[in-house]
């Protein structure tokens, strides 16, 4: 712990009694936890953002999406409305939400998406409205106690494993480590490619400390795939342009800048909050930042999660005549991917 953690850790200590307290309440019964009879599988994690959810959420669509009718519930984070909505062909990032509107841009087609702050009133009018589904997908809801899931995966970040962090507000855990023994599975995600066999067995020993004894660890990492044109900028060929421009308002950035020094010159990277609701004042902003760049050989990218909110018609006027793309990701097993598959398969009742 550095100096600031110590000081912080007294009310650390506060946070996780009352966490403690609240977990113990839904354990006893004190407190009312609703199960479905409806497949309900949660991926969440202990820590504050950053941990890859929604690639996760993208996975399991499309491994469950081949058999299964399949809805995603998230809280819609960052939206301007409240209550329950099922996403249409007038759902925008503002009313539902960045990443329910990047699932329903890619998958809408192929699975039900809706946001409801309250999952156990949610779930209810995803069935009603849809009674074909067979599997629910919560977005981020493992510290939703009152929707018991009928399998609960728990994602933690490899550069910020939970256990070696501390709650709030010395660390950035939403409860005490104890918590993963909610887990059904826990995945270690945003691996590097070349972890060693002998680390994952010494995060897997640690991981299961806190866990109950036969829960099984996986490790993904994230897959950067070919830069996609937004508003009319032409597809890019074989031959990248050499320079870019960085825009992107996520939790963790690093390893995305990473990725694109690696195969650009970076000449800025215009880091906005996560979740950002981006503003006329905000593309002014980014494109002033990339007119600055001298070559012409550059090209503004961004997030997917970004994009669903800057290629919004409102910005075409701002951003609409530069060279705008996207970077779309996609998680993928170090091994035992197979093992992974059946074992989500055989959930499923």
């Amino acid at each position: 712990m550095n100096f600031t953690q110590i000081l912080l850790y007294p009310f650390t200590l506060l946070y996780g009694l009352i966490t403690d307290f609240r977990n113990h309440l839904y354990n006893i019964g004190q407190r009312p936890a609703i199960k479905f009879d409806t497949n309900v599988i949660n991926v969440g994690n202990l820590t504050v953002g950053g941990t890859g959810k929604t690639p996760h959420v993208e996975y399991l669509i499309r491994l469950l999406g081949k058999h299964y009718q399949v809805a995603t519930l998230s809280r819609g984070y960052g939206r301007d409305s409240k209550g329950f909505i099922l996403a249409d062909e007038q759902a925008t990032a503002t009313t539902i939400g960045d990443e329910p509107m990047q699932f329903y841009k890619k998958y809408g087609t192929q699975a039900v998406v809706s946001v409801g702050e309250e999952r156990a009133l949610a779930i209810p009018y995803i069935l009603t409205e849809h009674p074909e589904v067979q599997v629910i997908l919560l977005d981020d809801a493992y510290q939703h106690r009152a929707v018991t899931p009928s399998f609960n995966i728990l994602l933690t970040d490899y550069q910020r494993l939970f256990y070696m962090d501390h709650p709030f507000p010395a660390g950035r855990l939403r409860e005490r480590r104890r918590g993963a023994k909610r887990a059904d599975v826990v995945i270690v995600s945003k691996c590097p490619d070349s972890l060693a066999a002998a680390k994952q067995v010494e995060i897997r020993a640690n991981i299961k400390k806190y866990t109950t004894p036969n829960v099984a660890v996986f490790f993904t990492g994230i897959r950067y795939q070919t830069p996609q044109p937004i508003f009319a900028s032409p597809p890019l060929g074989d031959s990248l342009p050499k320079n870019a421009v960085l825009v992107s308002g996520i939790a963790q950035g690093d390893l995305l800048e990473q990725y694109v020094s690696q195969h650009f010159n970076l000449a800025s990277h215009i880091r906005f909050r996560d979740h950002q609701n981006y503003t006329k004042a905000d593309a002014e902003r980014v494109k002033k930042a990339f007119e600055s760049v001298s070559s012409h050989d550059t090209i503004l990218l961004t997030t997917e999660k970004d994009f669903v909110k800057l290629g919004a018609k409102a910005f075409e006027h701002i951003l609409g005549d530069l060279p705008f793309y996207y970077i779309p990701i996609e998680i993928y097993f170090l091994n035992q991917q197979s093992v992974f598959d059946q074992l989500i398969k055989e959930v499923i009742v």
